[in-house]
């Protein structure tokens, strides 16, 4: 008889990060010799002041940053000890970013938006097509598909990047600050598909923000602040809860 399943690695699993940077004469250590890991499946919230932190350690752990000091071990690979080419290569194949801006581009249709990147990942125009469709679909944008950015409102446009995230089918799904443009409603609505992504999709998913609003929907809350974390703590809720106004599974 085979044993017990053995435990899954974490998604990421940083020790030791630090990262300076040159203000004049003098260096500002932003991240003090921080540890950090997540899982796949839970939605972990950084949370903390402005200036604490917290863009930067994301910055670090999905290879847009290089830390001065410490490793990142991403999907059991060790992420700064690859070419940067490689780095380019591990968050495209990997890694999906959602930011407040939206960064969509003006002249394309919702559609378009994320049918575009699949491109870039060696999909066929045909089978890029029917994978944005779904996601579309999914974050309840299917009715609006060929809608450009000047016609959608906020909370659409922020659901359009969500899903150009999301057909990308990541294992490790970055956000920063993805509600701080919306109102209360839309708000709830992408923070409950951000946690989709998690429980449905098993994406491990970083959320770094400073609203108080979003803390229902975590797995795990680590507050930051002065580049060391301050606390970090499981919630023990409900995985099932889900935001009042999303869009129902599939």
């Amino acid at each position: 008889m085979s044993g017990p399943l053995s435990k899954p690695g974490k998604a990421i699993e940083a020790r030791g990060l630090t990262k300076r940077f040159r203000t004049g004469r003098t260096h500002i250590e932003v991240l003090k010799h921080l540890d950090f890991d997540c899982d796949h499946g839970e939605v972990t919230m950084v949370m903390g002041p402005s200036g604490s932190g917290k863009s930067t350690l994301v910055a670090a752990l999905s290879g847009l940053l290089r830390p001065d000091e410490g490793t990142v071990m991403a999907l059991g690979e060790d992420l700064w000890r690859k070419s940067a080419g490689k780095i380019d290569r591990f968050r495209l194949d990997n890694c999906g970013f959602i930011f407040q801006g939206f960064n969509l581009f003006p002249a394309l249709t919702a559609l378009e938006q994320v049918s575009v990147v699949l491109g870039y990942q060696g999909l066929t125009k045909s089978e890029a097509r029917a994978r944005a469709k779904i996601a579309l679909d999914e974050v309840g944008m299917g009715p609006r598909m060929h809608q450009r950015p000047s016609e959608l409102s906020g909370g659409e446009k922020q659901r359009v990047a969500i899903a150009r995230c999301l057909a990308k089918q990541p294992r490790l799904l970055f956000a920063d600050e993805p509600t701080s443009a919306l109102d209360t409603e839309n708000g709830m609505v992408v923070v409950g598909l951000l946690q989709r992504a998690a429980k449905e999709h098993g994406a491990a998913v970083v959320i770094v923000t400073h609203d108080p609003r979003l803390e229902p929907f975590a797995d795990r809350i680590i507050h930051i602040e002065d580049g060391r974390i301050l606390d970090d703590v499981r919630t023990h809720k409900d995985s099932g809860h889900a935001a009042p106004g999303a869009p129902a599974s599939h």
